[in-house]
Parts: C-alpha cells; structure tokens; sequence
C-alpha cells in the first residue's frame, strides 16, 4: 500500500512497494510532476538520512535566498544552470539519490522554498516536458514536515 506526505501539487512523497531489506519504491513530486520518471527504487538507509539532511536544512532556512530578486522562477533556474562558476552550488537541492538524477532542480527562499526544476533526458516519457522549467512553491515548514514523516516512516519500516 502507497503512503502520500504531502500534496503533489506542491510537494509530495509517496511510499510504496517493498522490494528488499534495503530497497523501497519512493516516488518523489513537485509542481504536480512525477520527479521520479526514470528511477523510483531508492536504497532506504541512505535515502532517509538525505531527506532527513535536507528537511533540516529547510527548517532552519539554511537555503539561499532569492539569487536573483525579482527575476521569473524560470529566468533564475537557466541562469543558475548556465553559470559555470561555484556561484549555483548552494542552489542545488534534493540530491537525494539516482532516483532524481534525470531532473536539474534548484532551491531558493523567497518567503515560500521555492523549487524550480527541469527534466533532462532525451528519454523522457513526457517529450512535451523536455526544455521546461517548472516550479514549486511551499511553506519551508511544510515542506519540512513531508520529508520528514517520509523519511520517519521509510526508517520505522526498515529498522523494524
């Protein structure tokens, strides 16, 4: 059975199939989008700490903010792609995994954790997808929460 945190319109987790000790199915989205088109299968051990990571990070608003105020969410996310210094580095987000290497995504604060993102491979099951920049926007305390619960319940589950 399929365990949802969160919404999917804005962020949510979804904690599904068992598949071994060590390997669930979690799928992963933003902005309405599935992230986790290529890949679901996630190792749990490292999975749950990264979320964990990043659900502090986010609470105790250790993101960035706004690298570029007033600029759309789209401009800012090809400017931070394009840039070829460590400029972008603290922008990165949600490494979380080979479940989410087929999507660029950054993440900034601008009042709300803003996510922007894009899927890059050609192999993409939604061609009509490819070259955009979607965005998700979240309380960084919801957003907190969701990873969170996800990654208490993938842990719970695992060391039981």
């Amino acid at each position: 059975m399929t365990r949802r945190f969160g919404n999917r319109s804005t962020f949510a987790v979804e904690v599904g199939e068992v598949w071994s000790r060590d390997l669930r199915i979690v799928d992963l989205w933003a902005a309405g989008k599935r992230l986790t088109t290529d890949d679901n299968t996630a190792f749990v051990p490292s999975i749950c700490h990264q979320m964990r990571l990043t659900a502090a990070l986010v609470r105790q608003r250790e993101i960035p903010p706004c690298p570029f105020p007033g600029r759309p969410s789209e401009e800012i996310f090809r400017r931070l792609r394009a840039d070829g210094t460590e400029f972008a580095e603290p922008y990165w987000f949600m490494g979380w995994s080979e479940i989410l290497d087929n999507v660029s995504k950054y993440a900034y604060l601008d009042d709300d954790l803003v996510i922007v993102f894009a899927f890059w491979r050609a192999t993409h099951p939604l061609p009509e997808d490819l070259g955009k920049v979607f965005t998700a926007r979240i309380p960084p305390d919801e957003f907190a929460a969701t990873a969170q619960e996800a990654a208490d319940l993938l842990y719970t589950e695992w060391a039981g």
